[in-house]
């Protein structure tokens, strides 16, 4: 084509072109047929082989129910057989795979569908909780054999407080005498710690409480609970997954008041839990008359106000004067900065207590409510060692005021004063108080004059 000269030769600056084309095969000694063997790219992706050990075994909890219940039919009602059984078949069942199964089968006597039914149209083995005696001795021996499986089978804790979440769930699927049996039993589990008390969750469900299974269900729970350890204890318990106060919530919004919790509880034979709920309603409120009192404070609003909202709430949680006068003082001090030279403090203090005056005046008309502030004044002075000094000064003020009367101020310095910094300030009060004594012997003298 180019003649004999050849192809013409190629600029030194011109660019190379690739062509995108695949060359023509090239004339080899391999043979066509050794062509055809090489594999060529394909989407579907490649097919492996699986070993037989690899393939998961199919989950078959039906299988797993037959075992558990021809092993329960051979121990019979023998609790102490029953979890010598499930302790050895651990290591030829897979528990960790059927828990649920396990769990329902122990409880109610073969696999529960949703609801709370049985699963299958079969008899429910003898062997299990629903079936048992309806006594607290019997749910005794049967938190025993849950103990002594989970224990043994550490792994089955978490499913194990998933089953009675559920069970709790399906509570309306149960007779009464079930739902019995299980209140007790969980009482029992949650007194010795197999269970947490997080698991009560599943009593706020809405159909639940608004049929009042919950509340019905909860008074058996309780009692196998406050039998097995006192009301310290379960409210121990509450407050770490805080659910405290969360109790009223077992009733309807329309129901959910101190005073029908309290009647319902009390006529259940729960006096003690009434009183507990009552007094963490009271705890409540006082922590949220602080607060609402302290932002009050701090926009400056007017004391006429303060007042009347701080009355309300004492009305309406029936706080008594004494405790509010408590909150009033902390509110206060809390609501400026205090300077950490002791010898400006005083005066920072006197001034500043001085405009608040009037509102702690109103919450100290009685003699136990002055004699509370005095109490409050000595433990933050006390407390507060830059404040040592000025407690006397704050005590003449609040008497020059008339937060604070003589009878009081008299009563405390005899003998209803506490032991901290006792000496420092009593001290302090001995002019004053000498001072208050003659002007009262002189009060009563010109009485007896005049009479």
């Amino acid at each position: 084509m180019y003649g004999a000269a050849g192809p013409p030769a190629r600029s030194a600056s011109a660019p190379v072109v690739r062509s995108l084309r695949r060359p023509p095969p090239q004339a080899t000694g391999v043979s066509f047929m050794n062509n055809q063997k090489q594999q060529k790219p394909t989407l579907s992706g490649q097919r492996f082989k699986t070993r037989k050990r690899d393939e998961k075994e199919r989950f078959d909890p039906t299988q797993f129910q037959d075992c558990i219940i021809q092993g329960l039919t051979e121990t019979g009602t023998d609790l102490e057989a029953v979890a010598k059984f499930l302790d050895a078949s651990g290591a030829k069942l897979d528990y960790r795979r059927y828990a649920e199964t396990l769990f329902d089968i122990l409880v109610a006597g073969g696999m529960l569908a949703p609801g709370g039914t049985l699963a299958d149209a079969m008899m429910r083995t003898p062997v299990c909780v629903f079936a048992a005696q309806d006594a607290l001795e019997t749910m005794h021996a049967f938190a025993q054999v849950f103990n002594k499986l989970i224990r043994r089978y550490k792994y089955l804790e978490k499913g194990f407080e998933d089953e009675v979440k559920k069970l709790l769930l399906f509570l309306k699927g149960f007779s009464e005498s079930e739902r019995n049996k299980l209140a007790m039993l969980t009482g029992v589990l949650l007194a010795n710690g197999t269970l947490n008390a997080s698991i009560l969750n599943s009593l706020y469900n809405e159909n639940l409480v608004k049929e009042g299974v919950s509340a019905a269900f909860a008074v058996k729970l309780f009692k196998s609970w406050i039998n097995e350890k006192d009301i310290n204890a379960v409210a121990a318990s509450l407050r770490k997954v805080s659910m405290d106060n969360r109790l009223m919530e077992l009733f309807p919004a329309n129901k959910q008041s101190v005073e029908h919790f309290t009647k319902y509880f009390t006529e259940a034979g729960l006096k003690e839990l009434s009183e507990y709920v009552r007094n963490q309603q009271t705890i409540g409120a006082r922590k949220e008359l602080q607060k609402e009192l302290q932002e009050q404070m701090s926009r400056g609003d007017p004391f006429k106000d303060i007042i009347l909202y701080v009355k309300e709430e004492m009305k309406r949680n029936n706080i008594p004067e004494p405790v509010v006068i408590g909150i009033v003082w902390s509110s206060v001090m809390s609501t400026v900065e205090w300077n950490k030279k002791e010898e400006l403090v005083a005066e920072q203090a006197i001034k500043h207590l001085k405009q608040y005056s009037p509102l702690l005046a109103a919450f100290t008309t009685q003699g136990q409510s002055e004699l509370t502030l005095l109490l409050k004044i000595q433990e933050y002075c006390y407390d507060n060692i830059h404040f040592m000094k000025a407690f006397q000064k704050i005590v003449v003020l609040f008497y020059k005021a008339e937060v604070l009367s003589e009878e009081p101020i008299l009563k405390w310095y005899k003998d209803a004063h506490v032991a901290k910094g006792k000496s420092v300030f009593l001290e302090q009060m001995k002019k004053f108080v000498k001072w208050l004594k003659n002007a009262e012997e002189e009060s009563e003298s010109e009485a007896e004059e005049g009479d």
